[in-house]
């Protein structure tokens, strides 16, 4: 097991929503020149007879932005642990060029993942599920997503249209999580560093995980607690009053409004997270009634060159295994 931090976290990760009062630094806008080199880009993809995701990072050159996506990939890991990007004309672009310029992006950053047992590597992120129905995906409805990570060193949400009302998204750091469990919750602990068993939807035996690793330096952190109850259900092995009392802690704490950092997404905005480092969620929101118009998300699952390692009792996870169809 590694071993457990017993000092507060310090550094850009361990920010709280004051920090950012009058500070957009955490907002990248792209500029003419930069549109003119993607549309290039998606001009040799078509030339080429190339489509999503049959194609490389050589295949879709983003040569003006390499400085920043180096600064990019730092930022996520070692920086604040999120980072927005804004300014991309989705609106003149068509669905295939959208998911082309979507998981290019991806390429040039790391290497995108899986997102089931499918190996659909673009998920898209629309109330298309029957909120009644349990094997409905929260993501797959207007409801509200609770605070959670995915499993996947980054997460990338690229917004194609907002709601008619609603669907904000929200992020909380993982490091003043930690810090204020240390100040006010250090009872609780040493539970979080245990295993739990945690289900995913689309996958067979629920998995064992702790909720956070302290390893070579760094904190890593997996929470979806709707998981964590269902896989303990699926085992038949029931929380513990302690532990549940100790995930309410947790809870209360993530919703801390003094914690968390909201932005509503714009079309053209790609929203990056590190997995480890933010949770994320997205308030409940009012869809269009003309399908066209209706909220749509594009959501990118990455494995990063330089992701950090979690301990032994925090297996590593980037996504599902990708069939070799996927690509033919």
């Amino acid at each position: 097991m590694s071993a457990i931090l017993t000092e507060k976290l310090t550094g850009p990760a361990a920010w709280v929503a004051s920090d950012f009062q009058g500070d957009d630094s955490w907002i990248h806008h792209v500029s003419l020149e930069d549109i003119a080199e993607i549309d290039a880009a998606l001009a040799g993809v078509r030339e080429m007879g190339l489509r999503f995701p049959k194609f490389s990072k050589d295949d879709f050159p983003l040569n003006g932005f390499q400085a920043r996506f180096a600064d990019f990939t730092k930022e996520l890991e070692e920086g604040r642990g999120f980072l927005l990007l804004r300014g991309l004309p989705v609106e003149r672009y068509s669905q295939e060029q959208i998911n082309i310029l979507t998981y290019g992006i991806g390429l040039h950053l790391g290497e995108p993942v899986g997102q089931n047992p499918k190996g659909d590597l673009l998920g898209n992120v629309m109330a298309v599920g029957d909120p009644t129905k349990k094997e409905t995906r929260v993501f797959e409805t207007n409801l509200y997503l609770p605070y959670h990570t995915d499993p996947s060193d980054v997460v990338g949400l690229m917004c194609q249209r907002p709601a008619k009302r609603g669907g904000l998204s929200s992020l909380v750091s993982v490091a003043s999580i930690y810090n204020e469990i240390l100040e006010n919750h250090r009872a609780f602990l040493g539970l979080f560093y245990k295993q739990y068993y945690y289900a995913h939807l689309g996958e067979g035996t629920p998995k064992l995980s702790s909720l956070f690793s302290y390893n070579e330096g760094k904190l890593s952190c997996r929470y979806l607690r709707q998981y964590i109850e269902l896989g303990h259900e699926v085992m038949g092995l029931p929380l513990s009053a302690v532990e549940i009392e100790a995930l309410e802690t947790f809870d209360a704490i993530m919703h801390d409004p003094k914690l968390r950092m909201d932005m509503m997404l714009e079309p053209g905005d790609l929203q990056l997270a590190n997995n480890y480092a933010v949770l994320h969620s997205r308030t409940d929101f009012e869809d269009h009634a003309e399908e066209e118009k209706r909220r749509k998300m594009l959501r990118l699952w990455l494995k990063m060159p330089n992701a950090r390692k979690p301990g032994p009792e925090f297996p590593g996870r980037n996504g599902f295994p990708v069939p070799a169809s996927v690509f033919a």
